[in-house]
């Protein structure tokens, strides 16, 4: 009983390390490949759910694309409905893992032949470099599943003859969530649902459970490998909540539609192996799994706008709305995180251009206060400070290196709601209301280049306006000068009007700084050594 014990507990340790090291291997080995690819192809829910299949397929865990998929949403990297889409995604891509070990794990002892792949991805682990480790990493993964599968199965048989686990009632309402919950609660304690149905898989393969178990216990599985993303999201922000609830109600609702159609289940597998030579056993087992969750999306994926919008009336977003993308729980990935800071800064950057621009004209149009806005700054700040440094990619640094120049011009930007007086006694002159009205624009078309609103040359417009209003400055500060030394005006005036060209030009300065440092991440042709010294800021 014990070594029965002991190759169980062994067997699913190594399907786990296994999972575990292909997992983090393959999303090691690829790099930021997957976020590119998986962010690139989730244009609509339907490409949303697609990439969701093929990544997670890849990655060999629903449950790691679906807690990357709490941080791309909380960062704002993807909406609310493409999350909702990938979730989907998810779910049905980790069938996968079910047909891998029913159609090769199981039919064929891979145990053996899978020592080399362990012994190969352990050497190209110590000896090679970059990312080859991270493929002998996912190399060796790959050996330990199946080793572990091999452990498993030799158990399953011991525990076959030792005990009748097929006499255990697995019907009515109570024997069905009876079942249910060993499925859920196998898959919370190996965090895992993979593990967990390949255990199932196995244990029907040695005849330990009859199919009728074995399909619970799968249903319950995927039911329980919600609970990851649902402990990722504890504390997150709301969008990170909202994808974990909509990730929840999708796998529940699937496990019950699956629940109240197993004999209807059950009669289109018997067709499939009379007529189309569906092999019994885990084979049909792993083609319910696929069956089941492929029938919730059918549901499901048609209604998926509606869908998001309950979810999103049963958990509206109460915070701020500038920093809303700042959640902490992105944070384990920088590259995520400088995005989310860079979507909050864009947005923060841009309501504080149209709330000067408010004030400065006199507009009734309504804007955030500059209490709120200072606020936005004070959190962007200290968000940015506790993003992990990762000094050898270089591209990350360039990308921090920006966003705190971006952060130190909107500190010395935001003071400038309140005009100086020089502004108010010098607006009779025409050169200060020509300065205004150029100021105006760069601030418009600021706003508008952050929001997306404007032409794709905006951001060279902009650049070119304040370098106009730059000219204007340079051009009329000897002309006042020169007028007031002759007596055509008084000192108290030029002065003032000086003033006033001089502030609306370090305004309209501080506004092309922040939009270069903002969209650079966008434009490769743009650098991030240009002088940042304004000669009177």
């Amino acid at each position: 009983m014990t070594e029965l014990a002991f190759k169980l507990v062994g067997g699913i340790g190594l399907f786990l390390l296994g999972m575990v090291l292909l997992t983090d291997g393959v999303k090691a080995f690829a790099g930021d490949a997957l976020r590119r690819w998986l962010l690139h192809f989730t244009g609509t829910p339907t490409k949303a759910f697609a990439s969701g299949t093929l990544v997670t397929a890849l990655v060999q865990s629903s449950s790691a694309t679906t807690v990357t998929v709490i941080g791309f949403v909380s960062a704002g990297l993807l909406t609310f409905p493409q999350a909702v889409g990938v979730v989907f995604g998810a779910s049905l891509g980790t069938t996968g893992t079910s047909w891998v070990v029913a159609g090769l794990g199981l039919k064929i002892s891979v145990g053996f032949y899978a020592l080399p792949l362990v012994g190969i991805g352990a050497f190209l682990k110590l000896l090679s470099r970059a990312r080859w480790r991270s493929l002998g990493l996912a190399l060796a993964g790959f050996g330990l599943i199946f080793i572990g599968i091999e452990t498993l199965q030799d158990a399953m048989r011991g525990f076959s003859a030792v005990f009748e686990l097929a006499s255990l009632p697995a019907s009515g309402p109570g024997g069905y969530l009876v079942t249910m919950l060993i499925g859920i609660l196998l898959t919370v304690v190996m965090q895992s649902s993979s593990a967990a149905i390949a255990t199932t898989l196995t244990a029907l393969h040695a005849d330990t459970i009859n199919f009728d178990q074995a399909s619970l216990l799968v249903v319950g599985a995927a039911v329980g490998t919600t609970v990851t993303g649902a402990l990722a999201a504890i504390g997150g922000s709301v969008p990170a909540k909202r994808t974990a609830l909509a990730h929840v109600t999708f796998n529940l609702a699937t496990g019950l539609i699956a629940v109240a159609l197993l004999p209807v289940f059950t009669w289109m597998l018997g067709w499939a192996q009379h007529n189309l030579g569906l092999e019994a056993g885990a084979i049909s087992l792993a083609a319910f799994h696929t069956l089941f969750i492929a029938v919730g999306v059918l549901i499901f994926l048609p209604l998926v706008d509606r869908f998001s919008r309950t979810i999103e009336r049963v958990l509206p977003d109460t915070g701020p709305a500038l920093t809303r993308h700042l959640d902490h729980t992105v944070m384990q990935n920088p590259a995520v995180a400088l995005e989310a800071t860079l979507r909050a800064m864009r947005e923060t950057a841009a309501e504080l251009f149209r709330s000067i621009r408010v004030s400065l004209s006199g507009s009734s149009s309504e804007s955030l206060p500059p209490e709120q806005l200072q606020q936005a700054l004070d959190l962007l700040q200290g968000f940015l400070h506790n993003i992990p440094l990762v000094a050898e990619d270089v591209p990350l640094s360039q990308t921090r290196i920006a966003q705190l120049h971006a952060i130190e011009h909107l500190t010395r930007l935001q003071p400038r709601h309140k005009a100086p007086p020089s502004l108010r006694v010098a607006f009779d002159d025409q050169r200060l209301v020509n300065a205004m009205k150029m100021a105006l624009a760069i601030l418009e078309l600021g706003e508008a280049g952050l929001r997306g609103e404007a032409p794709e040359e905006w951001l060279e417009q902009l650049k070119q306006a304040a370098a106009d209003l730059a000219e204007v400055r340079r051009l009329e500060r000897p002309r006042i000068l020169q007028q007031t030394g002759s007596g055509a005006s008084d000192p108290g005036s030029a002065l003032d009007l000086l003033d006033a060209i001089r502030w609306l030009d370090v305004l309209s300065y501080h506004t092309w700084r922040i939009c270069h440092y903002l969209s650079a991440q966008d434009n490769a042709e743009l650098t991030l050594v240009t002088p940042d010294d304004h000669p009177d800021d």
